[in-house]
C-alpha cells in the first residue's frame, strides 16, 4: 500500500509529462507490492502531485538552478507499511524512482542526470495505517493485492516482526503495543 507523494518545480511537469510519470510511478508502486497488479494493488497505488513556486524551493540558500543537476528539483516521499522492505528493495525503489524522472524529466543517456532527485521512504507503523475507516495490519494488504502470505518476501516481513515482539517483549511492553501483523498466522 505504497503511496508517493511527488514535489516538483511549477511548469516543469506539463500535462503529457506528468501523465507519463504517474504511470512510470505507478509500475513503481506495483512492483513494490511484489509485482501486484490486481485491482486490489491498482486500488492501492496512489500517487499525488503537488507544484512547489520557485521563490518557495531552496538550495544551498539560493532559489535557482546553481547547485540543481538536471532534470531539476524533485523531492518524493514514499510511504510504506513498516517491515515491509529491507534495505535492497529501498535502495530498488530509489533507483526506479529516480529513473522514471529522469526518463519523463530529463536526459537518461546523460550519467549527470537525477543528482538533485530526492527520494525519502517514509515507513508508516504498523497500526497506524487505515482504510475504508478501520486499522488495517500489513497482513490485510497482503491479502488484498494478492502477495502471498507463504511467500519469500512476507516470510521476511514475518520475520521483522517476530524480532521486534521479542524486543518489546524483552523491555516489558504490554502484547499489543507494536502492531497488528500477528492476526495474520
Amino acid at each position: 500500500m505504497p503511496i508517493m507523494h511527488v514535489y516538483y518545480p511549477q511548469g516543469s511537469l506539463p500535462g503529457e509529462r506528468k501523465a507519463a510519470l504517474a504511470q512510470k510511478l505507478t509500475g513503481v508502486l506495483l512492483q513494490m507490492e511484489g509485482n501486484a497488479r490486481t485491482a486490489g494493488g491498482l486500488g492501492f497505488a496512489s500517487v499525488l502531485f503537488t507544484e512547489v513556486a520557485p521563490s518557495d524551493w531552496w538550495v544551498g540558500g539560493r532559489n535557482d538552478a546553481t547547485y540543481v543537476a538536471p532534470p531539476g528539483k524533485f523531492l518524493v516521499r514514499v510511504s510504506i507499511p513498516e517491515g515491509y522492505m529491507n534495505q535492497a528493495h529501498k535502495t530498488e525503489v530509489h533507483v526506479a524512482v529516480t529513473a522514471a524522472i529522469v526518463a519523463v524529466a530529463g536526459n537518461p543517456e546523460d550519467p549527470k542526470q537525477g543528482g538533485s532527485v530526492q527520494v525519502i521512504i517514509d515507513e508508516v507503523t504498523e497500526g497506524n495505517w487505515a482504510s475504508h475507516g478501520r486499522t488495517i495490519s500489513l497482513a490485510s494488504i497482503a491479502d488484498t493485492v494478492g502477495l502471498p502470505k507463504d511467500g519469500e518476501r512476507f516470510q521476511w516481513v514475518r520475520a521483522y516482526f517476530d524480532a521486534k515482539a521479542r524486543q518489546f517483549a524483552a523491555a516489558g511492553y504490554p502484547a499489543d503495543v507494536g502492531g497488528l501483523l500477528k492476526d495474520s498466522k
